[in-house]
């Protein structure tokens, strides 16, 4: 009896502890999700090169369709219509100039600006300057200018004495330079503006006023500058 009251102990099952559980996500798996830093700036550079290589494109093909070709300008004839010294000893200058601009191309016009400038200079000195008229040039259009230059310089005495000395010889060697504010015109599209910049040198065989000057030799250059 004393048996069957004893209680039987049985052995009970110890439930081993949880196994870790590896993550199904790496633990840098957000980082990747949002990107390296160093995978932002290769997109950026791929972006920015793709975009250059389509302007470029895009420059290729309207330089092939429309064959732009720089404005070009001659001097026609320079009248001096004053030349002296003042009683204060400055120089005063007044030139009368007239020039041929040519627009060469077959499919753009030219918007000349306000600002366009006309100047005559003895070696570095500036004599006169003249304002360029506002004006819409056509394709392969020849437009004549007259142009009207003024101009002062203090202590004119030394300046006027090597143009009498250099007049003697019969050849005065001057430069004319053009600054023109210019509209490039595609169809029916106005680019943005740019300048058109020039400089003639010419040897003229006096500096008489009120006479028509010969000019012995004329050679001009021009560039284009954004």
């Amino acid at each position: 009896m004393a048996d069957h009251q004893r209680q039987r102990i049985h052995p009970m099952d110890v439930e081993a502890p949880p196994h870790p559980r590896t993550p199904l996500v790496p633990p840098d798996s957000s980082r990747s999700e949002k990107g390296s830093p160093m995978q932002c700036i290769c997109w950026t550079l791929s972006l920015l090169l793709l975009l250059l290589i389509i302007l470029g494109a895009i420059a290729g093909i309207l330089y092939l369709v429309f064959k732009p070709k720089l404005p070009s300008y001659s001097v026609d004839t320079l009248r001096i219509s004053d030349l002296r010294l003042n009683f204060d000893m400055s120089l005063y200058a007044q030139f009368d100039v007239k020039i041929t601009a040519n627009n060469p191309n077959k499919k753009i016009g030219i918007y000349y600006e306000k600002g366009g400038k006309l100047s005559v200079w003895y070696t570095n000195t500036q004599l006169c300057e003249g304002s360029l008229p506002q004006f819409y040039q056509g394709h392969q259009n020849k437009t004549v200018l007259n142009v009207s230059l003024t101009g002062q310089v203090q202590s004119g005495s030394t300046l006027m004495a090597a143009l009498q000395q250099q007049q003697q010889t019969g050849r005065v060697p001057l430069d004319l330079n053009i600054h023109a504010p210019v509209a490039i015109k595609l169809g029916r599209l106005k680019l943005k503006k740019v300048r058109v910049l020039g400089k003639c040198q010419l040897v003229v065989d006096s500096l008489s006023s009120n006479n028509l000057i010969s000019i012995k030799a004329s050679n001009c250059k021009f560039r284009m500058k954004l």
